[in-house]
């Protein structure tokens, strides 16, 4: 049993009702940007099949729905049956009815190889303790000349505004997860998460060794997010 895996699960279980609150408060509404820079840079076209990894509550996914005006087909697959759950009712809701959710973990993808155009993860890499494994899968799911899109929170390298990064990260942020969330551990989990995550060079090396070409990536808002493009060859 991975307890690592069952952690994390059990809190996004119990933060999924504020979590979509949450996600646009404590980025100053920015994750939405974010969101849509992702699914422009993969550069998707009409009449393609998505994979969602971590889709959370679908927010990526009806992005990618409403940048290709429902002409895709897109699948959201994540390991919390509380997001998904979520994720459904707002897709009933919205009755987006091209975009079909699987409960499944990233390290064991119920899928055949080279069926994707692209494939997304959107704040989920950095939960996953073997990202090697994670990358080299969405690889091999991945048709010749598809695309990986990966946002990820990081860190501000250097200067001033890293310090005042580091002291709303460690100190506030965790104040008001909790408060809204009632759920102390879960950021607390979340600045500790993210400054163990690789740097935007290490991790593009990453990528690299799992098979990516014309990798680059791009760092937004200061350094506090960064996107990560690969293509299979």
């Amino acid at each position: 049993m991975n307890k690592e895996l069952d952690f994390v699960k059990d809190m996004f279980d119990r933060i999924a009702p504020r979590y979509d609150f949450l996600n646009r408060l404590l980025s100053m509404r920015q994750d939405i940007v974010w969101r849509n820079q992702m699914v422009k840079a993969a550069a998707l076209q009409k009449d393609s099949r998505a994979l969602d990894v971590a889709c959370g509550t679908c927010d990526v996914a009806l992005e990618i729905n409403s940048q290709l005006k429902g002409q895709t087909q897109i699948l959201g697959l994540d390991f919390s049956f509380g997001m998904l759950r979520l994720g459904e009712l707002k897709l009933l809701k919205k009755k987006k009815k091209n975009i079909k959710l699987i409960n499944a973990d990233a390290l064991n993808l119920p899928f055949k190889h080279h069926i994707f155009d692209a494939i997304f993860i959107a704040f989920g890499i950095r939960n996953i303790m073997d990202r090697q494994r994670a990358v080299k899968a969405f690889f091999d799911t991945l048709k010749r000349g598809g695309r990986l899109a990966v946002l990820e929170l990081t860190s501000p390298e250097k200067g001033f505004f890293r310090s005042l990064y580091l002291l709303y990260f460690q100190r506030i942020l965790p104040m008001i997860g909790s408060f809204f969330s009632k759920d102390s551990n879960a950021y607390t989990y979340l600045p500790d998460s993210v400054l163990k995550f690789p740097t935007p060079v290490e991790f593009s090396k990453l990528m690299k060794e799992a098979g990516f070409k014309d990798i680059r990536f791009k760092q937004m808002t200061f350094g506090i997010v960064t996107l990560f493009i690969g293509t299979k060859p």
